[in-house]
């Protein structure tokens, strides 16, 4: 892992953490005092959390309290109906680029796909499409940051970092979810 992919915080940062489970498997997610920091998917909580050890190696990582619980059970239910939307807030650092990428991915609409040469092209960076794939591989909100969006030009899925099954999950989630919002209505 290159250093400008790790989130640099100061010493004795404190971010709190707790796991927990989701269709998609365990789901880790941390905050640090300005908001969620890391949403991590996989199948060994273990992996989770070294993973964030990795991310932020000079912060202080606190198990969750139960009042974090509930933080824990809104990304939860945002995973399993994106339409429900996640009202907290955010911790997204990266560099100016990255942040524009994150920014990028967020207006896609839920359900939608969209290339790494569309975003660079809307962020009128059109031959950054590299820079657009590092920066989505530097993700450390999955979901939130919706780089499960990002698909081959001709449509395919692509790798993410929290594997392609998720990826292929998370899609087939949002398009259920889209089609039963617009049958209510």
């Amino acid at each position: 892992m290159t250093q400008s992919s790790k989130c640099h915080v100061g010493n004795n940062i404190d971010i709190q953490f707790a796991i927990g489970e989701c269709s998609l498997g365990s789901i880790l997610v941390a905050s640090s005092q300005r908001g969620i920091c890391a949403i991590f998917l996989g199948e060994h909580p273990e992996t989770l959390v070294r993973n964030l050890q990795d991310q932020f190696p000079l912060a202080n990582l606190i198990d969750g309290d139960k009042d974090y619980a509930n933080i824990i059970a809104q990304v939860v239910d945002f995973v399993e109906s994106p339409s429900t939307g996640l009202d907290l807030p955010l911790d997204m650092r990266g560099t100016a680029f990255q942040e524009r990428v994150w920014q990028a991915l967020r207006e896609v609409p839920a359900g939608s796909t969209v290339s790494y040469t569309e975003i660079a092209k809307r962020m009128d960076a059109s031959k950054s499409v590299r820079a657009v794939a590092s920066a989505c591989a530097a993700n450390k909100l999955a979901v939130v940051i919706p780089c499960h969006r990002v698909v081959r030009n001709n449509g395919a899925l692509s790798g993410y970092r929290w594997g392609v099954e998720r990826k292929r999950a998370l899609l087939d989630k949002e398009s259920k979810d889209n089609a039963a919002l617009i049958q209510l209505r």
